[in-house]
Formats: structure tokens, sequence, C-alpha cells
């Protein structure tokens, strides 16, 4: 081998090394935190994160053996979807598994706060539940629509019979408009970017059907 021959090869190979070199400090540079694309299949969630004192509650089981929340929007179809399954759920796991409901309006969707508010408001009234269910039942009549819909969720207020005053007052409350904004931090903060988004004990659950999520309580349960 001649000496030049040796010399051009020298420096191919200290070039190919810098080269690797770079490629791996970038790699470690531009990593992606763990919760930036959501936690790994191991990573629990804190309980004060996922469930805070005033989270509701859509089961009370005497004795919890599990904790169930799901991240949602009223306005996203996927949670339509999910929603008679959860439904299925609680009625089969309501008495040992606390199912929780946690909002998480979508920027997107142009009724997603306000449709959040309309079901806190009915919240402070005491009927959470009757307003959550008739969101996903009327979905149909106003999703997708770039004007608000404010008036017909007011309607739906006379329909459950609530206290109007109270509902208007609490409507136009901004601190009802924060409680629900808490909750999208506290998904955030736990790596939710979809909805709906379903946790299990802290462990973020990815089903594919409803026995996927009974198969994970079933594990829950027997542990």
């Amino acid at each position: 081998m001649t000496k030049n021959l040796r010399a051009t090869l020298t420096v191919v190979l200290v070039v190919l090394a810098v080269l690797v070199g770079a490629l791996l400090l970038t790699r470690n540079d531009t990593a992606v935190p763990g919760f930036a694309g959501g936690p790994p299949a191991a990573q629990l969630i804190p309980d004060e994160v996922l469930v805070r004192a005033d989270s509701h509650l859509l089961s009370t089981p005497s004795e919890s053996r599990a904790t169930f929340v799901e991240f949602l929007d009223f306005e996203c179809e996927s949670c339509r979807a999910a929603f008679p399954a959860v439904e299925q759920l609680r009625a089969e796991y309501g008495d040992r598994v606390t199912f929780v409901a946690r909002y998480f309006p979508i920027p997107s969707h142009a009724n997603a706060e306000n449709s959040a508010v309309a079901v806190e408001a009915a919240a402070r009234q005491g009927r959470f539940e009757d307003m959550y269910r008739t969101m996903f039942e009327t979905q149909a009549r106003w999703g997708e629509q770039q004007e608000s819909q404010a008036a017909l969720f007011r309607q739906f207020a006379v329909d459950l019979g609530l206290d109007l005053v109270a509902y208007d007052q609490a409507v136009s409350d901004p601190a009802t408009l924060e409680r629900v904004l808490r909750d999208r931090a506290d998904g955030e903060l736990a790596g939710v970017q979809g909805t709906p988004t379903f946790f299990l004990d802290g462990a973020r659950l990815e089903p594919e059907s409803v026995d996927d999520l009974r198969a994970q309580l079933d594990l829950a349960l027997a542990r």
C-alpha cells in the first residue's frame, strides 16, 4: 500500500468517525423526553395528577379496588363512540372500580370548551352525569359546528330542569372554565395528546376494543 493511499484511507476513517460522533450527539440532544410522546408503557402517572379532590366520579364503590380515568372531549366523535363501552364497563365493574371523567377539550373543536363548561355548570347543581350523558347522546346535533352552541346547551339545562339562574351564573363565571382547563392541564402533564385517553391505576391504556379494556380491568382486580 503506497503512502498516498494510506494517507487517504486515514483521512476517510477520521471523517467517518467525526460524522458518526456527530450523529450520536445529535440523537442524544434531540431525544424526546419521556412524556413528550406519552408515557412509556411502564410509566405510572401519579394519583394526584389523574384524580383531583374535585374530579367527577361516575362510580363510587364502597370498596374500590382499581381506578379507571378517562380524559374526554364532548365534541370528539371517538369519545362518543367509546361512550357506550364505558357505560357497559361501569355497569359490570362499577361496584369494584372507581370510574373518573376528566375534561380534555381539544382546541380545534369549536364547542369543546363550551360543552365542557355547560357540563360543569350542571355539575354545580349535582347534575354532572345527566349533562355528561346528554352531550354524547346529542353530539350529532351540535358537533363540528363553527358557531357557538351555548344556546342549545342552555336548552339542555332547561330540559333537565336545572335552575337556570344558577346555570347562567355558572356558565359566565370564569372559575367554571378555569376548572375545565385545570383538567386539561393535568391531562397534558400525564402525556394526553388526544381523546379518549384511558388510564387504569396510573398506567395509560391503548385498547383496540372494549374487550381489551375488560381484560385490563380483570387483571387489575386480580392483583
